[in-house]
């Protein structure tokens, strides 16, 4: 819906003034801020029409106005203006970043640093792994008892346990190890699934159950492995009085928390974007709170998107501050993963 001007700088003066203190607006405070030379009587009119069409809400016990979720949206999509930030001082602001090459790690540490940049939860969905692996071993544990060794092309450790009805000796699984990382190193499980039928005859009936089995399970180990969501600073939205106050909705989100599927959704749909998105209140309904909002961006590794990360917090945030600390944490991301 069109506003005009005088509307639209009413309303970017109430959503910074509400952000700032989290007190409702009034007339004469806006009269005051807006840098417009009209009346508090005019003012009140413009907030009238304002609250009529949605964008702004007035609380029971007070004559001033706050910001609705509607009102947010167009404050973020038209209205804000996010300050050039010095990237090189915003690094000098972050934790260190791991010397390491476990992608894990460097993936943990940057998710504390959005949630210790921006003060409240740092969220990432993990890289998407096709089940590729380098190399498998196996390896005799007891009778009928071995344990599935599986090396991933960057070096991380799968370990299956398989429960199998032959009991296979240490030679014969040592041919098998062989056979599948001379034939299959390098291409994926599903891959290796669809050639094995043909490609097994030359081997032995009960050669080739370990094989599937092996196949079988590594293709779920891979799969668990992948499409995590590391989780830090859940604990700082206890500290947000926008939050604190209302109990039901911090039970809802740290349900989400626990149970994640909703949170790689909502991140999974991010990743198909390009560059910062903003979702305000319910309007992602995966996270379904008018008080909360998600600040995401995608991360690539050598060019290619492979994950998201993103800030959760109350929708009364400084969004000019907390858009810039997500955008750069997804390029100094992608550059770590890049360089592993």
């Amino acid at each position: 819906m069109h506003l005009d001007i005088r509307a639209q700088t009413l309303l970017k003066a109430l959503v910074e003034r509400y952000i700032a203190d989290g007190q409702p607006v009034g007339s004469r405070a806006l009269s005051k801020i807006s840098g417009l030379e009209l009346s508090p009587a005019t003012i009140r009119n413009v907030m009238a029409d304002l609250e009529e069409m949605g964008f702004v809400s007035s609380p029971h016990t007070s004559a001033g106005r706050v910001p609705t979720p509607r009102g947010y949206r167009v404050f973020v999509d038209t209205l804000l203006t996010v300050q050039a930030i010095d990237e090189s001082a915003l690094e000098s602001k972050m934790p260190p970043w791991p010397q390491t090459n476990s992608p894990h790690r460097i993936i943990s540490n940057a998710a504390q640093v959005l949630s210790s940049l921006s003060q409240f939860a740092g969220v990432i969905l993990t890289p998407r792994h096709e089940s590729v692996f380098k190399q498998i071993e196996f390896l005799r544990l007891a009778e009928k008892r071995i344990l599935l060794v599986i090396v991933a092309p960057n070096g991380e450790v799968q370990n299956r346990l398989l429960l199998t009805d032959v009991d296979y000796t240490p030679a014969q699984l040592v041919q098998a190890a062989n056979f599948i990382n001379q034939h299959y190193g390098g291409l994926s499980f599903d891959d290796v699934r669809s050639r094995l039928q043909g490609e097994l005859r030359q081997l032995r009936d009960d050669m080739t159950r370990l094989m599937q089995a092996a196949v079988e399970a590594g293709s779920d180990a891979m799969a668990e492995h992948a499409d995590e969501v590391v989780i830090a600073g859940e604990r700082n939205l206890l500290s947000v009085t926008d939050l604190a106050s209302n109990m039901t909705s911090l039970r809802k989100l740290f349900d989400m928390f626990e149970q994640k599927t909703g949170l790689m959704q909502l991140l999974d749909v991010s990743s198909k974007a390009t560059g910062v998105q903003i979702f305000i209140g319910g309007e992602s309904e995966l996270v379904p709170l008018d008080d909360m909002s998600v600040v995401t961006a995608p991360y690539e590794v050598h060019g290619k998107i492979v994950g998201t990360l993103g800030v959760i917090g109350p929708t009364r945030m400084a969004y000019e501050r907390v858009i810039p600390i997500v955008d750069i944490t997804a390029k100094l991301l992608s550059n770590a993963l890049s360089q592993t």
